[in-house]
């Protein structure tokens, strides 16, 4: 029969692959006598698909981040409790109810099984395992420190989850009341002010320009409501393309920080993460270099991608990362430049960007707490505006008429 196999030498070296052999004790006597013991065997018969077998796009379309904390979390506890990383896939795979997930990793495992590392079989799933877990785990793999790594990354995507539901978790109700206002306007405009504004137009009254312009604003939603609809969903389209480029992202990046509530929180969330990940890179033995560029191609914001790039030039030059960030007013507060400067002076920049971590992510727990006090004001006067243009555009002309009647 068929098998694939991994098996371990008393040296600690591994190999895997197929074999042909009549059972899994034959297999078990082959391997001794080279100086292995075998650690894992599977049967594959010729009528199973592998379970390798997975569409496509699983491969570049991401999964929940409480999908990979549950994931490393369960990784972490099984790997430490001295289990296989093939069999603690495995009992994952099976226990995991997202069906795209539970096919990825049921394909990790048959990759493990015929001999491919854990960080390589991670590796063919980018958009579930970026850049930074996968060296992470490589390097755990070599070093033999997975299970410490695990623990790294378990903490990790805990604080992103953490920091992510916050900042979501604070928007949500401006967004909500946003949506809410729009649509209303849209149904009055639509739906009720006409029968109000049909009553001026028979009228021989000199509007106000506010009242021409409601009027304006109402035949145009009534009359041409789906070429509007249709410019909208265009420009839409076209905006995203444009916010892809690399002026869209810097326009973008620009506008972002330079909104005063918005900003604030852009930045600690965003300092935050270089702390935390910088951190968990260097304390996981990935080179400073290396941990520069995998930064780079995390951060989404222009400014910050920007910084890592040239901190990664300037690094290769004798500059001080220090430096580099101090140079970067825009993205980076005083602080961060001036722990970094510290942590390279002592030698433990993970131990104090861990500590600047916590600090801005205890920041964005207040911010994100205090934000419905602070936004409830601004969307009132909003509100209180809109209202307040609609009733005087359709009582400036009633008062109107009322004087020339006097």
């Amino acid at each position: 029969m068929k098998a694939i196999y991994t098996a371990k030498s008393y040296s600690g070296e591994t190999k895997g692959g197929e074999a042909e052999v009549k059972n899994e004790r034959d297999l078990a006597a082959q391997l001794r006598s080279d100086g292995f013991i075998l650690t894992s065997f599977k049967e594959v018969k010729g009528e199973e698909k592998s379970s390798a077998d997975i569409k496509i796009f699983d491969r570049f379309f991401g999964i929940s981040l409480k999908d990979k904390l549950m994931f490393t979390q369960n990784m972490s506890v099984m790997i430490s409790s001295g289990l296989p990383i093939s069999r603690a896939v495995k009992n994952i795979s099976e226990q995991t109810r997202n069906k795209r997930f539970k096919a990825i990793l049921e394909s990790i495992f048959a990759d493990i099984q015929s001999g491919m590392t854990f960080a390589d079989g991670l590796a063919k799933y980018p958009a579930v395992f970026d850049e930074m877990f996968v060296n992470m785990i490589r390097v755990g793999e070599v070093s033999g420190s997975l299970e410490e790594i695990m623990k790294i990354l378990t903490i990790q995507i805990e604080k992103e989850h953490s920091l992510t539901s916050k900042v979501k978790g604070a928007l949500t109700y401006p967004a909500v009341i946003l949506v809410a206002m729009i649509g209303i306007a849209i149904i009055m405009l639509t739906f009720i002010l006409p029968k109000i504004l049909g009553v001026f137009k028979d009228m021989n009254v000199e509007l106000p320009a506010s009242t021409k312009f409601v009027m304006a604003l109402s035949d145009m939603l009534r009359a041409h409501a789906i070429p509007v609809a249709i410019a909208v969903i265009i420009a839409g389209f076209f905006l995203k393309i444009f916010l892809k480029t690399e002026t869209g992202k810097k326009v973008l990046a620009f506008t972002i920080m330079h909104i005063p509530v918005i900003s604030n929180i852009v930045i600690k969330v965003n300092c935050a993460r270089f702390g935390r990940i910088y951190s968990s890179l260097i304390r996981s033995g990935v080179p400073v270099t290396e941990s520069l560029r995998i930064l780079a191609n995390t951060f989404t914001n222009y400014y910050y991608k920007g910084a890592m790039n040239e901190g990664l030039e300037e690094i290769q030059k004798g500059v001080n990362l220090s430096v580099v960030i101090k140079k970067n007013t825009l993205a980076f507060p005083l602080l961060v430049s001036q722990m970094v400067s510290v942590g390279e002076e002592t030698g433990k920049t993970e131990v104090v960007l861990l500590k600047l971590a916590e600090f801005y992510e205890d920041e964005v727990d207040q911010i994100s707490k205090n934000m419905s006090s602070i936004i409830e004001p601004v969307l009132m006067i909003m509100i209180g505006g809109g209202v307040g243009f609609f009733a005087v555009s359709m009582l400036q002309p009633i008062y109107g008429m009322m004087q020339n009647v006097n």
